[in-house]
């Protein structure tokens, strides 16, 4: 027994090994400044991830994560305060992480479309700006709760893309992409030309205020001072905790079973007796309510709400995270959006030529690692079973 508590012991070391070093390089990309140094750093994390993948050091760390999850969700939450204390005062690098928290919500709803269901989405930046044009209406000309606003905009989000389920319903693959994509266009112009919803120039959107607590206040704790994006940055990760929790819940239910087989083999699923429209319409319906409040809460971060800030071009952005990470596996959505958000952030030098890393690095995955970064494991249906 006691063999048998060491080797359990044993294997929770690689992950926390490697919570440990991500955590200290996440540090350190964060914190320089010089563009020599950081395009340093980026070459040594390749470097490292390269030799770690050939020397075999990442099959531990993945069957660490995949035996001791929860205890490693515990560790990476405790890692990402880490990151946060570090950086208390700085509201452009507290900025940003509430911006990768936020974006691995809303990929995480589109994961449950493309992953699970393989519903085909590319207007997720679209109902992500259904979600923050909620809260700049709501906040401004009413007195509803704020936390209330943010299930709103979830919730206005997936009855807007419920006017799509019927299209998406009679059509498969990229003919339900493309019904997709002229969503995100009509939207985008339909914003453009409502002066009611402020149109090109956009909304101003008041900030988070909860039973009295002023969101846009700085925090001061005797003699440190917080940058207000704290507070932000705690309500964005308990949403991300709570959406991690659901969406990992539901691949493991019955239901998360029955979305594989209508991706897997729709007309055999058909056949066994699965209702293919209930399961394409709760997968749809689910995954823009999840992209709806973290549109909602971003909106509310940002202050302001444009057209332009939630375009066809955008929804590209996540579909990119989608597959670089790994479609189907929310902690690769995790690494992904880290790269794909603080990468181009860090390197100014780059930052007309975004779009260009992003279709590079979708290009490279598509042709060396279809998978995406962190493939997704087989289902585990059966919690504690092992062949």
């Amino acid at each position: 027994m006691v063999q048998a508590g060491e080797e359990k012991r044993a294997s929770l070391l690689p992950g926390i090994a490697a919570l440990a070093i991500a955590t200290c390089y996440l540090i350190a990309l964060l914190a320089v400044e010089e563009q020599s140094l950081i395009i340093g750093l980026l070459a040594a994390g390749i470097a490292a991830a390269l030799a770690a993948h050939w020397l075999g050091w990442l099959d531990p760390v993945s069957r660490s994560f995949a035996d001791h999850e929860q205890r490693l969700g515990l560790f990476a939450i405790l890692a990402a305060f880490v990151v946060a204390a570090f950086f208390h005062a700085d509201h452009f690098v507290l900025l940003l992480f509430v911006t990768v928290l936020l974006y691995v919500v809303a990929t995480l709803g589109l994961n449950i479309q493309f992953g699970y269901a393989g519903v085909l989405n590319f207007a997720g930046a679209s109902f992500f700006g259904i979600g923050a044009y909620t809260s700049a209406v709501l906040n401004a000309h009413t007195a509803i709760p704020h936390l209330l606003v943010l299930l709103i905009g979830g919730l206005l989000a997936a009855l807007i893309g419920s006017l799509l389920l019927l299209p998406v319903l009679r059509t498969r693959g990229h003919y339900a992409a493309l019904v997709t994509i002229a969503f995100a266009l009509l939207l985008k112009t339909f914003l453009e030309v409502n002066d009611v919803l402020g149109g090109p120039q956009g909304l101003q959107v008041p900030g988070m205020k909860i039973l009295g607590w002023s969101f846009n206040d700085n925090i001061s704790i005797g003699s440190i001072e917080l940058s207000f994006y704290f507070s932000y940055f705690v309500l964005s990760l308990a949403m991300l905790v709570v959406t991690f929790i659901l969406v990992r819940r539901l691949e493991r239910s019955w239901i998360g079973l029955n979305l594989d087989a209508l991706r897997l083999d729709e007309t055999a699923a058909s056949c066994f007796g699965l209702d293919i429209a209930r399961w394409k319409i709760t997968s749809f319906l689910l995954g823009n309510f999840l992209i709806g409040i973290a549109g909602a809460l971003f909106g509310m971060v940002g202050g302001f709400v444009a057209p332009n800030n939630y375009t066809f071009a955008d929804s590209l952005i996540l579909v990119s995270i989608l597959l670089l990470g790994g479609i189907g596996n929310p902690w690769g959505l995790l690494v992904a959006t880290f790269i794909v958000v603080i990468v181009p952030e860090k390197l100014q030098t780059i930052q007309e030529y975004r779009f260009l890393l992003y279709s590079g690095l979708v290009i490279a995955v598509l042709l060396f690692r279809p998978e995406g970064l962190l493939p997704r494991p087989v289902r585990n249906y059966f919690p504690g079973w092992r062949p």
